[in-house]
């Protein structure tokens, strides 16, 4: 598998080849011969938490950018944004309702959310806390990491939950650590499929009490958008 994936092997990837070509064998027992392969091999390295690569390969793990001239045209991040939101409500359950932002709707230097939803409880619940928001931002470009942890990272501010939604192919060892040391959710995707992003959640969010003085700001802000969540 290392052989023939020069950009590297994730961990659960790995482990479920193996579960499928080894039927026979104990789940914890595969788990018990791979997660040192680095050290028990020495033609294998971990770059990064959780990913195992070839040595000879250490040279492609940086991300090929396509040519200039090249005719490769990858989604505007835009086009995942919808997407998301249907995955924080239907796969997650981490929304009730969710809609696309993005652009300047807040109208603020600190930024606005790609995904903005909320979590309402059910009439029908014994017990119904008040309603929670929940924030999300979606970066297509591996190089902008930072710039997009620092956004997240202003969301908590009027949101309760807040989500970073990067490719699977970024370096996602410090940014993963970064999110779970804040309690923001890691979610990666396939920046080249709109249609089909495989989301895959790392690192749930950790719910977070907000200011509400920009809570409510945020949403008078929203005006007609707020009205169809609530």
């Amino acid at each position: 598998m290392l052989e023939n994936n020069p950009g590297g092997v994730r961990y659960s990837d790995l482990f479920r080849k193996l579960a499928e070509v080894l039927p026979n064998v104990p789940p914890n027992t595969i788990h018990g011969t791979i997660w040192d392969l680095d050290k028990k091999n020495e033609q294998i390295i971990k770059p990064e938490k959780g990913l195992f690569i070839l040595k000879k390969y250490t040279d492609v793990i940086i991300e090929r950018k396509p040519d200039a001239g090249s005719n490769v045209h990858l989604p505007r991040e835009i086009s995942f944004y919808q997407s998301f939101a249907d995955y924080l409500v239907q796969d997650l359950e981490e929304c009730t309702k969710a809609i696309s932002l993005g652009g300047n709707k807040f109208g603020d230097r600190w930024g606005t959310p790609d995904v903005f939803g909320v979590y309402k409880f059910s009439e029908a619940d014994a017990v119904r806390p008040p309603v929670e928001i929940i924030s999300a931002e979606i970066k297509t470009d591996a190089n902008q990491l930072i710039t997009a942890f620092g956004q997240v990272c202003a969301y908590k501010i009027f949101s309760h939950k807040v989500y970073l939604a990067v490719p699977k192919e970024a370096d996602t060892g410090r940014i993963e650590s970064l999110c779970a040391r804040f309690g923001i959710g890691l979610i990666l995707f396939n920046k080249n499929d709109a249609q089909d992003p495989k989301w895959e959640i790392r690192t749930r969010a950790v719910k977070n009490e907000p200011d509400y003085f920009y809570v409510n700001e945020y949403l008078q802000r929203l005006g007609e958008d707020c009205r169809s969540l609530f």
